[in-house]
C-alpha cells in the first residue's frame, strides 16, 4: 500500500512539472510564489544580417532559462568596420549593462534604442516576453532612429545645403572669366595705343601700377602676358634643353609673336605627370603678383599640357644660366661681388618680407631649397632666384601642424644645422625665414670664394668642399655641421680687402648656429646698399676716370 502511495506522490509531480511547462503563465496565476523564470534568447556577440532599419531577427539558436525571475530579455545590435552585430542575453534591469540603465524593459516588444557608452554609439532593447529579445524593431521616431536611415538623412541635406553653394560658386566663376575677358580685351586695345615707354625713374605708384622690364632684360618677355590663352597652349617650339633637377627639365624655347614670324626666347620648365604637386606649387607662388621682383625670375605662365601628361611653366630666360655654372666658368671682380651678393640678398628679402616696397601687404615665403644652381644670373649680372618647387608661403592661416607636415626638405648641402636636426621652432616663422639665411650665407661664400679680391683664386668648388661626397646625404652632413660645428674655409688672405672682410663678417654672421643670432635678408641687403653708396662716394671723390683699385686703401663700410 505504502508502495502504491509513493507511486501516486510521483505521479501528481510529473503531472505538475507538465503542466508549468505548458503553461507557464497559468501557474504564475495560480502560484505567485512561485514565479518563474523567464526564457530568452541567449548568444554570445555574432554576426548578424540586420542593417539597422525595419525589423528582423537574432538568428540566435540557443534559448535559456534566466537564473532569476526578475531578469528581462536583452538585445544588444553594433556596426563596427562595416560589420553588424547582435548580442542576446538575460539580464537584471536593476543593474547596468555596458555603463548604461535600461529603461522600458516591461515592454513586450524590444524596440531598439541608441545608446552612447565608453566604447562606442551602439542599439540595445530590453522586455519581459518569452524569447522576445528575437524579434528586433529598430523604431523610426526621434528616440530611435535606425543609423542606415541617419546616414540616409544625412547625405541628402548635405546635397541639400550643398546646391546653392554649387550655384553661386558657377555664377562667380562665370563672372571671374567674363572679366578676365573684358579686362584683356581693354588691355590689349592699350597696348596699341600707350605712348612711349618712360626712361627715366618711376616713382612708388607707378612701379606699383604697372610692371615694366629693366633695361638689360635678357628677355622682352611682353608677347605670354598678353595672350588670352584659357582654351589652347601658346605656340611654343622648344629649342634646347639647358638644365635637368629633381623635379623637372628646363628647355630653351621660341615664343611665337602673334600675326608675325617673328620669336622671342623663353624658358619651359616641363614637370612630368607624376610631379603635379611641384608644377602646382611653384604655379601658386609665382602667380602672386606681390612676388615681382627684379631679383625674381619673371614668370609669364603655366599651362597644362595633357596631350603630352606634361606641365609646364613659361618665364624669362636668361642665357648666362645659373650663378653655379658661372662662378665655374669666371672669375670675377669686387664689383661683381657687390652686384651678385647684393641682388641676391635683395631677392632673398623681398621674398621674406610681409610688404612690397610700395607698403602693400604681402604674404612672406620661403624658398627652402635656396643655393647656386637654383640662382640665375641676369646680363646685367645681377641675381635672380628661381625653382620655388619646395617654396613655402607663410600664410596666418597655417597651423602648427600644417608647419610641422611641411617636411625635411631641400639639399643637404645647404641645410641650416635645425633642419638638419629636424628642429625647427614652429611657433616662429621666422624660423623658416632663418633657413634660408643660412643657405645664403653659403652661397655668398661660393661668390667670394671666386673674386680676384682675395688673391690667389682656386678652381670653383661648393661649399663644405671635397670634405663631403658630390651629393652629401643629411646624415653625412650632420657630422660636419652639427658635430663638428664645421663651415666652408675663409682664409686670412680674404681679409686683406676691406670690403671682401665686410662680407665675410657677413657671412659669418648669417650661418651662425644658433637661428637667432643671424642677420635677416633685410639687413644683408642694407649691407651691401651701404657698400655700393660707399664706393659711389669714392668715386666721386676720384680726380681720376680710372678703376678704383681693388685693395686695402679702398673704404668700405662693414655695415655695423
Amino acid at each position: 500500500m505504502e508502495q502504491f502511495r509513493c507511486a501516486g506522490l510521483w505521479c501528481s509531480a510529473f503531472y505538475l512539472m507538465s503542466m508549468i511547462v505548458l503553461n507557464r503563465s497559468g501557474v504564475d496565476a495560480v502560484f505567485p510564489e512561485f514565479k518563474l523564470s523567464k526564457l530568452c534568447k541567449f548568444c554570445d556577440v555574432q554576426l548578424s544580417t540586420c542593417n539597422g532599419t525595419g525589423s528582423c531577427v537574432s538568428n540566435c539558436t540557443i534559448t535559456a532559462i534566466c537564473q532569476s525571475a526578475e531578469e528581462i530579455c536583452v538585445a544588444v545590435w553594433r556596426k563596427s568596420d562595416g560589420n553588424n552585430t547582435i548580442e542576446t542575453l538575460c539580464h537584471d534591469p536593476l543593474l547596468p549593462i555596458h555603463g548604461i540603465m535600461l529603461d522600458d524593459y516591461n515592454s513586450t516588444t524590444c524596440t531598439m534604442k541608441e545608446k552612447k557608452t565608453a566604447e562606442g554609439p551602439l542599439y540595445i532593447c530590453s522586455c519581459s516576453n518569452e524569447e522576445c529579445n528575437d524579434n528586433l524593431v529598430f523604431s523610426q521616431s526621434e528616440a530611435g532612429v535606425g543609423p542606415g536611415v541617419i546616414e540616409t538623412q544625412v547625405v541628402s541635406v548635405i546635397l541639400v545645403s550643398l546646391l546653392p553653394l554649387l550655384v553661386l560658386a558657377l555664377l562667380v566663376i562665370a563672372s571671374f572669366y567674363w572679366y578676365r575677358v573684358y579686362h584683356r580685351r581693354k588691355l590689349n586695345e592699350w597696348e596699341t595705343t600707350k605712348p612711349p615707354k618712360r626712361k627715366g625713374p618711376l616713382d612708388c605708384s607707378d612701379a606699383c601700377a604697372i610692371m615694366i622690364d629693366d633695361d638689360h632684360s635678357d628677355s622682352s618677355s611682353t608677347h605670354a602676358n598678353n595672350l588670352n590663352h584659357n582654351t589652347e597652349p601658346l605656340p611654343i617650339e622648344l629649342d634646347l634643353q639647358v638644365g635637368k633637377g629633381r623635379f623637372a627639365e628646363v628647355y630653351k624655347a621660341k615664343l611665337k609673336q602673334s600675326q608675325s614670324e617673328q620669336f622671342e626666347t623663353v624658358a619651359v620648365k616641363i614637370f612630368p605627370d607624376e610631379e603635379y604637386a611641384s608644377w602646382k606649387n611653384e604655379k601658386d607662388i609665382f602667380s602672386d603678383i606681390d612676388l615681382k621682383h627684379e631679383n625674381i625670375l619673371h614668370f609669364l605662365t603655366a599651362e597644362e599640357r595633357k596631350v603630352e601628361k606634361q606641365y609646364w611653366l613659361i618665364t624669362a630666360y636668361h642665357p648666362r644660366g645659373n650663378l653655379q655654372e658661372y662662378l665655374t666658368r669666371h672669375v670675377i671682380s669686387w664689383e661683381d661681388l657687390r652686384l651678385l651678393g647684393g641682388s641676391l640678398a635683395r631677392g632673398v628679402a623681398h621674398l621674406h618680407s610681409d610688404h612690397t616696397p610700395c607698403g602693400r601687404p604681402k604674404v612672406p615665403i620661403v624658398h627652402r631649397d635656396l643655393k647656386s644652381s637654383n640662382i640665375l644670373v641676369k646680363n646685367d649680372l645681377t641675381c635672380c632666384l628661381c625653382d620655388f618647387g619646395l617654396g613655402l608661403r607663410l600664410d596666418n592661416s597655417l597651423s602648427i601642424d600644417d608647419l610641422a607636415n611641411s617636411g625635411q626638405v631641400g639639399t643637404a648641402r645647404y641645410m641650416a644645422p635645425e633642419v638638419l636636426e629636424s628642429r625647427i621652432n614652429l611657433e616662429n616663422i621666422e624660423s623658416f625665414k632663418q633657413t634660408d639665411v643660412y643657405s645664403m650665407a653659403l652661397v655668398l661664400w661660393e661668390i667670394t670664394s671666386r673674386c680676384n679680391a682675395i688673391g690667389e683664386v682656386k678652381d670653383y668648388e661648393p661649399p663644405f668642399g671635397s670634405k663631403v661626397r658630390e651629393h652629401p646625404c643629411v646624415e653625412s652632413m650632420k657630422d660636419n655641421v652639427l658635430r663638428d660645428r664645421g663651415r666652408p674655409e675663409i682664409p686670412a688672405s680674404w681679409l686683406n680687402h676691406q670690403g671682401v672682410a665686410a662680407v665675410c663678417a657677413t657671412i659669418n654672421e648669417c650661418w651662425d648656429h644658433d637661428p637667432e643670432a643671424r642677420l635677416t635678408a633685410q639687413c644683408v641687403a642694407e649691407r651691401f646698399s651701404e657698400m655700393e653708396d660707399e664706393q659711389d662716394k669714392l668715386s666721386t671723390r676720384s680726380s681720376s676716370e680710372e678703376k678704383i683699385p681693388e685693395d686695402c686703401s679702398v673704404s668700405v663700410s662693414d655695415g655695423k
